[in-house]
């Protein structure tokens, strides 16, 4: 993992999300995901600090690995991804406007987030050594 700096703070934030399209349809084809690719590495225009470090898809569904920085809420950037991909998908595709005519947006209302970052037992094993030795915060090297 890459840790990244702010004035304030030092981390490292990378985050697993799947956001699957509104009824679970089957919208994704290459075609349609390479656009997709392409606005999403443009969401960045407002969010500079965001990096979407990996992207693939099924028919239904998006995974994305994304670094989020903490001054900002997952959901708020998930917000953010989902308004403008699914504008910039309506506008482009006449397909994916057809299967949701009449519906505003083409992204479901929830989505799955999880945390990626060192294991547990790393972190477990590197509070409990605290005083023994030291390793320094930033080495994380255990013995």
């Amino acid at each position: 993992m890459k840790y990244r700096k702010q004035s304030n703070c030092v981390y490292g934030c990378e985050y697993h999300i799947v956001i699957p399209t509104k009824y679970r349809r089957n919208v994704f084809n290459e075609g349609s995901f390479a656009f997709l690719e392409e606005v999403l590495k443009g969401i960045k225009g407002g969010y500079s600090e965001i990096e979407i470090l990996e992207i693939n898809h099924d028919v239904d569904h998006v995974h994305l690995l994304v670094v989020i920085p903490p001054k900002y809420g997952v959901g708020r950037i998930v917000g953010a991804i989902k308004a403008n991909s699914s504008r910039e998908m309506l506008k482009k595709f006449e397909y994916i406007r057809k299967i949701y005519w009449g519906v505003k947006g083409i992204w479901s209302e929830g989505y799955f987030v999880s945390t990626v970052g060192i294991n547990e037992e790393i972190i477990q094993k590197y509070i409990e050594r605290q005083g023994e030795e030291d390793l320094g915060q930033t080495k994380f090297a255990f013995r």
